[in-house]
């Protein structure tokens, strides 16, 4: 895989804390971060899916009513 070169500032204690985390986990400061990257758009793609779910599940009823109505309409299987 490509990699591409990154640069961020951040505080003294921030790069301190990212380092000391990496070294804990075995790994690079640059994989480290990755791995941070990869969970947080795991998890918001999770987030989102599991809030369309409960969104379907609140309101499934309203777009079936709206799909019977289209499928008995008078005309809506015209030309």
């Amino acid at each position: 895989m490509a990699k591409t070169q990154l640069g961020a500032r951040v505080d003294d204690e921030v790069a301190e804390l990212a380092k000391a985390r990496a070294k804990d986990r075995g790994l690079s400061v640059g994989d480290y971060i990755a791995e941070l990257v990869r969970e947080d758009t795991d998890g918001l793609r999770a987030r989102g899916l599991d809030a369309a779910r409960r969104f379907l599940d609140e309101h499934q009823a309203i777009f079936d009513d709206t799909e019977d109505a289209d499928r008995t309409a008078p005309g809506a299987h015209a030309a």
